[in-house]
């Protein structure tokens, strides 16, 4: 190969990286985000166990407060808490998949790397 082509090969497999890495940091912020909301959650559901099943639960919907069953909004936070834990799941693995892509793209520039240097040395 030409050092022009290993040069254009490279930058690409390059933008290439750092497209993955900026995808890798932006799905971490996601997951730190939902760890966030699955603690808040979390806390939410404990206070609901310690309170009578007669207890009141209100619910803020806008500037207002409703009145919500007990017992449905155990199971909303049930869903929620769910939905979280499964999107966690998701990004986990899309993350771990974006590790193994971007270690291959390190791999190749690597061996372009060392393809151009070889190429400079019989010059």
């Amino acid at each position: 190969m030409a050092a022009e082509e290993l040069q254009k090969k490279f930058q690409t497999e390059l933008d290439a990286l750092k497209q993955c890495q900026k995808e890798i940091n932006q799905l971490v912020g996601n997951r730190q985000q939902l760890d966030g909301q699955l603690n808040e959650n979390s806390i939410v559901k404990e206070e609901l166990a310690l309170l009578k099943p007669s207890g009141e639960v209100y619910k803020m919907v806008g500037p207002i407060l409703l009145r919500q069953d007990h017992t449905e909004a155990k199971e909303n936070i049930d869903k929620r808490m769910s939905y979280i834990k499964n999107e966690l799941q998701r990004i986990d693995d899309r993350v771990r998949t974006l590790e193994e892509t971007q270690d291959k793209y390190r791999e190749s520039l690597t061996k372009l790397q060392q393809q151009y240097q070889a190429q400079q040395i019989k010059k």
